[in-house]
């Protein structure tokens, strides 16, 4: 069996397919047809794009008004209320309204003012979801599926992979993993853990055999004012970034779950080990001190 690799970028990231098969031309179509899932994928969430279905919901969260959506769109939406009550509020899909008030490009910490009045169209709790119609009790909310819908494309692209009979191979969309299976010899697949603040260097590595394996830092777009780091991981509730975990990785059964688990622990700042040891999920954190611990086998 041999292993067949296919690099390509996608949601901004580069990516790659390791797929083991006996001949190139079943990794071809396996790899073409995966990839087309993720190309769908994007094109159907990206909040970039005028025709996508997140900014249809999006003109109609602008206006208040109530719509429709699909079958796949619905359980998104159940995924992401489930996340929201399971987290405390603290993993919220309308938050992304929040990066209005944040320019980490110009380095300058956003008036409270500003903040405050964001604040006010940001929480599930102002979404009337009844499915198949998803109504906006506040007129000038916005949803974004940013911190689900590259994890979601992983699963996603692994089962596509999977009906084409790859049983020994690794979906890697920026990082966010599914593992379809090991090495055909049973080896694990390593994975380098990257060190949250020194970019190429690998903090720990991990095996994984099956499942998904996701990891959210302060690191990926953050601005430092006066000493201190200011990451994109807004907190829901009060519009400031997270504090105290520098990043977070965790394995689960799918590349979803760990992602959601992932930023809601980041999200939980200090509390955030706790909160991990509970899921009983394998993880990795580092702290902003640089000290890092869990539970997760490394090799």
């Amino acid at each position: 069996m041999q292993l067949f690799r296919f690099d390509f970028v996608a949601m901004s990231s580069p990516c790659a397919f390791h797929l083991y098969t006996e001949d190139g031309a079943a990794a071809e179509l396996a790899a073409l047809a995966a990839r087309e899932e993720v190309a769908r994928i994007e094109a159907k969430y990206s909040r970039y794009r005028p025709d996508s279905e997140l900014s249809r919901l999006n003109r109609a969260a602008a206006a208040g008004a109530a719509v429709e959506v699909d079958d796949e769109t619905a359980a998104l939406l159940d995924f992401a209320v489930a996340a929201y009550e399971k987290s405390g509020g603290l993993f919220d899909i309308t938050s992304g309204l929040l990066r209005k008030a944040w320019d980490f490009d110009q380095a300058r910490l956003p008036e409270q003012a500003a903040l405050e009045a964001l604040l006010e169209c940001v929480g599930i709790v102002h979404l009337r979801w009844q499915a198949p119609v998803l109504g906006f009790s506040r007129a000038g909310m916005e949803l974004d599926f940013g911190g689900i819908g590259k994890e979601y494309a992983v699963d996603r692209a692994a089962g596509i992979a999977r009906d084409f009979g790859i049983a020994h191979g690794m979906i890697d969309l920026g990082g966010d993993l599914r593992a379809l299976g090991p090495h055909p010899d049973g080896a694990p697949w390593r994975i380098g853990i990257r060190h949250p603040r020194a970019a190429e260097q690998i903090l720990v590595t991990v095996p994984l055999g099956q499942g998904g394996l996701a990891s959210s830092g302060d690191y990926e777009r953050f601005m430092e004012v006066g000493g201190r780091r200011y990451s994109h991981i807004l907190d829901p509730r009060t519009g400031w970034p997270c504090q105290g975990l520098a990043s977070v990785s965790v394995l689960a059964e799918g590349c979803l779950a760990a992602g959601c688990v992932a930023t809601i622990a980041m999200l939980k700042g200090e509390d955030g080990p706790a909160y991990l040891e509970r899921t009983g999920l394998a993880h990795l954190y580092c702290e902003a001190s640089g000290r890092w611990g869990g539970n997760a086998e490394t090799a």
